[in-house]
């Protein structure tokens, strides 16, 4: 899975761009954490803004992401804590780890770093063998807004973020790159008070509608799996922008 984006310059800023648009990921993941009986992996860990949280609640947690960058955030940020973290370089699609986990998530719509058919099959293969009897794997991706991408694809979007304690523009800007197969780029600029590019950074995703992820779901290891439409737990309906899946394998 290269092409992921997140290198140095992603990594400065991908907090403050977090904060903006994550909504209520990070409160409804640790509080899965702490609820499990075993171990937890996060995917696609980033920079810890959710897996410092965990690992502070006291949950044994491990994490996992492709950007040494970001890991290197992470890293100083757990340091700052007085945290500990087991994380690793590795790549979703073949997790490298000896034990068994008790949950395992993905937030945040990383699961959608996983473009082909072919690797996203291969996450929840990968998933499965590192889950322990009666586990869980849940992750959440954006519902596909079509008014949205007709009225604001390939335009560049502007909002304010704090940054290194100063305020900056970042200039964002999403486009379907590849139609046949639902592919859109997502590109990345910060701009600084006297409005030089600081950082700019591209990646690209793919589109997870429901019916997509629900047959990858049937044709997965998984026995079981349901969806909300948010982070309450309500059902998936019209109008909701976020999917929210828990997939069980086999108690």
């Amino acid at each position: 899975m290269a092409d992921h984006g997140y290198d140095e310059a992603m990594a400065a800023f991908y907090d403050a761009m977090a904060a903006e648009h994550a909504g209520d990921d990070s409160a409804f993941y640790r509080d899965l954490a702490t609820a499990s009986d075993g171990p937890v992996l996060e995917l696609a860990v980033g920079t810890g803004r959710i897996y410092l949280d965990v690992l502070a609640a006291r949950v044994d947690a491990d994490g996992v992401d492709v950007s040494p960058a970001m890991l290197a955030v992470l890293r100083e940020r757990a340091a700052e804590r007085g945290l500990d973290p087991t994380v690793w370089e590795g790549d979703m699609t073949a997790l490298d780890t000896d034990r068994q986990y008790d949950l395992i998530y993905c937030p945040f719509n990383a699961l959608q770093h996983a473009r082909s058919v072919d690797d996203q099959q291969a996450t929840f293969a990968s998933v499965h063998d590192a889950l322990a009897p009666g586990g869980r794997f849940v992750f959440d991706v954006f519902v596909p807004d079509f008014e949205l991408i007709a009225e604001t694809y390939g335009e560049w979007q502007t909002e304010r973020i704090d940054l290194e304690g100063n305020e900056h523009e970042l200039r964002s800007r999403s486009r379907i790159v590849d139609e046949p197969r639902q592919i859109l780029a997502v590109e990345s600029r910060v701009l600084g008070p006297e409005g030089e590019v600081r950082y700019e950074t591209r990646q690209r995703l793919s589109m997870l509608p429901y019916q997509q992820v629900e047959l990858l779901a049937r044709d997965s290891p998984f026995e079981s799996w349901s969806v909300a439409g948010g982070f309450d737990g309500s059902d998936l309906e019209d109008g909701d922008t976020v999917q929210v899946w828990t997939l069980e394998p086999e108690a």
